[in-house]
């Protein structure tokens, strides 16, 4: 009788319900992300959970026990809804580090908003449940009395210890899974966090290098077992490398396109070229039309970090915000050593993604932000490509006047998600039937509009003279399209184009024009945008070898074949060469490869195995480097 009545206390218990409730909001998680349900990971899911609810019950005080157990519902349907959201936009698995990102959600709502589906507010039924119930037996008069029904603290504190040690055996087993999908599926949610926390306080208390010398001759010596040939940044042969220093002393002019994938380069709609600009100029310039996206958690300012310094970003933070306290080794220094003034420009608050650390990081001379821009509020950033290039002509040209050679850095924010561009801006028409309430229309649009942006900044370039005496580079800095909203299969149908949801969706264009340049070659060498800075460098004669610049990128004009790595939208451990883009399973001998050529799968990705530890090595050597670069002063 007491063994029934000790059965009965558990299932009615606060302890046994809120835990319940919590590991069915977990398995809809997993059909959200991975759209079906291991059981196994469900079952180290239920082991967190009761971790968690044991934990309320041995040591929250009774009279607020009840408070507690619905607090803790509250916050894990709050933690599991944004987590959905965050997959939803990121196709990434959420952590605490992307607590960082907060404050920038104000900024992009209306992107957030977006992400946002009726089905993901099923984490709350229960409390919306519990809410109406509780208002209506208040009106009765009726409410409900909790009994205080407890289960004994013995066997909860049993229950608790079982889960605390299945969870961190599985951890241990586990936790060394380098992709972070299978690790999350494999662990469970909450599993998944105390293992990353645990990877990342164990990587910040180990340091592979005492000193920033000792990292630059173990990256130098990993790099030269690549297997396939040498980089041409050494100092001894840099001289000889195609187009070194033709270039030298000429304005540098970067343009970074928001969303700008490399499909709409050349691409009509009903006859009418997308991007004629950008298509012209690709035509009298050099056009690398087989580069990809490297970004990791920040985003549009990771992509700023690497073209400026041709380092990894980490994957589990913005380097904005996680490494701006540091000096940081980059292109803005390296032409601040030959006379050159260096500035960017963005319309957004400079405190965006923390570019008010990120920008004296690297070495920029001045920013100009929010303020200085003529707002027509265009979007929710603010003022559009537009103004963008309107002020910041007029710091170029003083400049020129002044006999100073510079490096300008533009950030564009027109084309960015959702893609709402105002009626008397939109400059080409789409067939209603065809992309009506689609965001590949609306994409199309704002790609358009920022082609035409472009267009007039070049205008002004060529009027002041500024064009005949500078290098105009322009680059996307990662894919546009959404690929929850977006089926490959359906943007084939619809955008009458072969597309592949990593291969197409990753592919950004990489323009470089010189002056007088009027015949344009297109290189088909893969890339990342790792490799962007490395090959400018080339053609101002600054060699990288020659400084010990250390960087993890190569110059495209002057390599047979390349590798490089992608994190954070891709598993770590994925990789893209000059055959393939692979993505690893638990290892390298589960993993998946599609040719870039045929975006056909690869049946045998043993012959790339090399390459897999290769940009492993790499990515790991990038992350250990930024440790030891020495923290900055500041005012």
């Amino acid at each position: 009788m007491e063994n029934d009545r000790a059965a009965s206390s558990f299932w009615k218990s606060m302890f046994f319900r809120i835990a319940l409730l919590l590991w069915l909001k977990l398995i809809v998680l997993r059909v959200f992300i991975y759209h079906k349900i291991d059981w196994s990971g469900a079952a180290l899911d239920l082991a967190s959970v009761l971790a968690a609810a044991g934990a309320v019950e041995l040591l929250v005080p009774r009279k607020v026990k009840k408070a507690a157990f619905w607090g803790l519902n509250a916050l894990g349907s709050l933690i599991l809804f944004a987590a959905t959201l965050y997959f939803t936009h990121f196709g990434s698995i959420v952590t605490y580090t992307s607590l960082y990102g907060l404050k920038q959600v104000l900024q992009v709502s209306s992107s957030v908003k977006r992400a946002m589906h009726p089905e993901n507010y099923v984490f709350f039924i229960d409390m919306a449940i519990a809410a109406l119930l509780w208002l209506y037996r208040k009106k009765r008069g009726s409410l409900p009395h909790w009994s205080g029904i407890s289960p004994g603290k013995a066997s909860i504190a049993a229950v608790v210890l079982i889960a605390v040690a299945v969870s961190a055996l599985s951890i241990r087993v586990e936790g060394k899974v380098r992709n972070e999908l299978v690790r999350a599926e494999k662990l469970g949610f909450f599993n998944y966090q105390s293992s990353f926390a645990l990877e990342a306080w164990e990587n910040s208390r180990e340091t592979k290098f005492a000193s920033t010398e000792q990292a630059a001759d173990t990256i130098k010596k990993i790099r030269s077992k690549f297997p396939y040939r040498p980089q041409p940044d050494d100092a001894e042969t840099a001289s000889e490398s195609r187009l070194f220093g033709s270039q030298k002393g000429k304005n540098v002019i970067v343009v970074q396109i928001e969303s700008l994938q490399n499909f709409t380069i050349g691409y009509t709609v009903d006859g009418q070229p997308l991007t004629p600009v950008l298509n012209g100029l690709a035509e009298q310039s050099f056009y690398f039309d087989n580069v990809y996206q490297q970004i990791g958690q920040g985003n549009t300012s990771d992509a700023e970090f690497m073209f400026n310094t041709s380092l990894y970003p980490a994957g589990s933070i913005p380097m904005s915000t996680g490494f701006g306290n540091r000096e940081l080794p980059s292109f803005p220094k390296l032409l601040r050593e030959q006379g050159y003034r260096t500035m960017t420009f963005h319309v957004n608050d400079v405190t965006f993604w923390d570019r008010d650390e990120l920008y004296p990081a690297l070495g920029f001379d001045r920013y100009f932000d929010k303020p200085y821009f003529t707002n027509d509020e265009f979007n929710a950033f603010g003022a559009s490509d537009e103004q963008l290039y309107r002020a910041g002509i007029k710091q170029l040209t003083a400049l020129r006047d002044a006999n100073v050679p510079f490096y300008a850095q533009f950030v564009t924010a027109s084309s960015h998600h959702p893609f709402v561009i105002p009626d008397d801006k939109k400059k080409i028409r789409l067939p209603a039937d065809k992309y009506k309430n689609t965001q590949v229309g609306e994409y199309l649009e704002a790609v358009n509009y920022a082609d035409y942006a472009l267009g007039t900044f070049i205008d002004q370039l060529k009027a002041t003279g500024l064009w005949d005496n500078s290098i105009l580079v322009v680059y996307g800095d990662h894919s546009g399209l959404k690929p929850q909203y977006n089926d490959p299969d359906e943007l084939t149908r619809l955008l009458g184009i072969p597309y592949h949801e990593y291969v197409t969706r990753f592919n950004v264009p990489f323009i470089v024009h010189v002056p007088g340049q009027t015949e344009g070659e297109t290189i088909g060498q893969a890339g990342g945008q790792l490799d962007m800075m490395p090959t400018v460098a080339n053609l101002l004669g600054i060699s990288l070898g020659e400084r010990n610049f250390v960087h993890f990128g190569s110059d495209l004009l002057n390599i047979e074949r390349n590798v490089f790595g992608i994190r954070y939208y891709l598993p770590t451990g994925s990789f893209i060469n000059d055959d393939i883009l692979f993505i690893p399973g638990e290892s390298f001998e589960d993993g998946t490869a599609v040719r870039l050529d045929t975006l056909e799968p690869v049946a045998d990705v043993t012959p790339y195995k090399k390459d897999y530890y290769y940009t492993m090595a790499l990515m790991k050597s990038s992350d250990e480097y930024m440790k030891v670069l020495p923290k900055r002063e500041t005012e």
